[in-house]
């Protein structure tokens, strides 16, 4: 999508005194697992190798990025390839890809995933088979190939959802109630909204793994440095039970923005790698579903820079932005993202920002409309992405806060917003 540069007037033009920045470091706890391929063995010891023996087996792979995916279906391949099972990749996104069998390949591509990185079979369709329906009439569909398999892995990362908040957001239940029926079966429970999710998604999940041949589940999770937490193998009979208590760690152990109010957030990336709206809302708390339960920071103006290329081109989540720039949103294209969105019924994340034509003018005209500040007072933070919030950077009049958290340290000098010639911000380091 190509945008014309245009002439925008502001009282003042576009100057501003930005004030430098300081790297800080925020703290969180960071239990993490050191060897992936032995923990996966250790877990597969719950599962009879007698009923994988000789059955095809489909293993969901999502479209969120997590860390060490590659390796985790890797060990999980050899584990199953060695007690004489044929394990096969099937993709479990819904409508993401365009709702597309290709663009569902692509997108496990750019995550590294391909036959020959782990081992098995990558078979991707659109095509749904209704397994049953729910006491409303509501159809309930599964993937064919999955469906025509022996025996499905569930597998997944369980985190907070960025629509809502119940006892099951991302994880085991979403994958196998939205994300394993592809694009017919993720709009058919959406179109229920997510106010009703809470109650939907586990009576679904209840009534597929009554019907479904699940193997077991595979709960991943990440500590707040977007690092490999825990792996756990889940015996279908207690998939609903455990996948509760994990989501309670979950949220415990996220990054989080560690202060009350921020006049200026600066993200230089969005993306569906990092969030399923591109920015987490537990992060910014701007759910795109405008659902309560969100728990931040207070803020003003947000401003997007840039777009993940893992994302290919689904930008959805820039309309939770206010600014952006014409060089984000040249990146954006809009039949995935209207895809995406349409899918979940939510429409604002597809809507578009304020366009500035550099960097710099987002920059400016995003502190020029902040209230009751001025270059001096202004709370300005800085991170790369809302995934990666260990090493962020602040304004100085936030200092003699930050000196009052223990979770927070200081972790360089004061530095200039800098741009160049064409008003692009530099990077930092993060």
């Amino acid at each position: 999508m190509e945008i014309s540069t245009f002439n925008v007037v502001v009282e003042g033009g576009m100057e501003y005194p930005f004030p430098s920045l300081i790297p800080i470091n925020q703290s969180f706890s960071r239990e993490r697992i050191e060897n992936i391929s032995n923990t996966i063995a250790s877990e597969m010891k719950k599962i009879p190798k007698d009923i994988i023996s000789g059955k095809t087996i489909a293993i969901t792979v999502g479209s969120r990025g997590i860390t060490g995916m590659v390796s985790i279906i890797r060990a999980l391949v050899q584990e199953l390839k060695a007690c004489d099972g044929e394990p096969f990749i099937v993709p479990a996104m819904g409508s993401h890809g365009g709702a597309t069998d290709e663009g569902q390949i692509k997108i496990l591509a750019s995550y590294g995933i391909t036959e020959d990185s782990i081992g098995a079979p990558i078979r991707s369709s659109m095509e749904v088979v209704e397994v049953s329906q729910l006491d409303d009439g509501t159809p309930l569909y599964t993937d064919r190939l999955a469906y025509e398999a022996d025996a499905i892995i569930i597998a997944n990362k369980i985190k907070p959802h960025a629509d809502f908040k119940a006892n099951y957001e991302s994880g085991l239940v979403k994958m196998l109630s939205i994300g394993l029926a592809k694009h017919k079966g993720a709009v058919t429970l959406h179109r229920h909204g997510f106010d009703q999710f809470h109650d939907i998604l586990p009576r679904v999940a209840e009534v597929l793994l009554d019907r479904l041949p699940v193997l077991f589940g595979l709960a991943i999770l990440e500590n707040a440095f977007d690092e490999l937490m825990s792996l756990e193998i889940i015996p279908t009979e207690k998939i609903l039970s455990r996948e509760k208590e994990l989501l309670k760690i979950s949220k415990r152990s996220i990054g989080r923005l560690l202060f009350p109010e921020i006049d200026l957030l600066i993200i230089d990336e969005i993306g569906k790698n990092i969030s399923g709206e591109g920015m987490d809302p537990n992060v910014t708390g701007r759910p795109g579903s405008g659902l309560p339960g969100f728990n931040a920071p207070e803020i003003q103006k947000i401003v997007v820079l840039d777009i993940t290329p893992q994302s290919h081109g689904n930008g959805v989540g820039i309309g939770l932005a206010d600014i952006s720039t014409r060089n984000c949103i040249e990146k954006i294209d809009l039949g995935a993202v209207y895809t995406n969105a349409i899918t979940a019924t939510i429409l604002n994340p597809a809507k578009l920002p304020i366009i500035m034509n550099s960097d710099r003018d987002a920059l400016a005209v995003a502190l020029k409309t902040c209230n009751r500040i001025t270059p001096e007072t202004a709370r300005i933070v800085r991170i790369k992405n809302t995934l990666e919030l260990h090493r962020i950077w602040v304004s100085p009049v936030m200092l003699d806060e930050l000196e009052k958290n223990e979770n927070i340290e200081i972790a360089g000098k004061e530095t200039p917003l800098e741009f160049d010639s064409s008003g692009r911000i530099f990077p930092c380091e993060y």
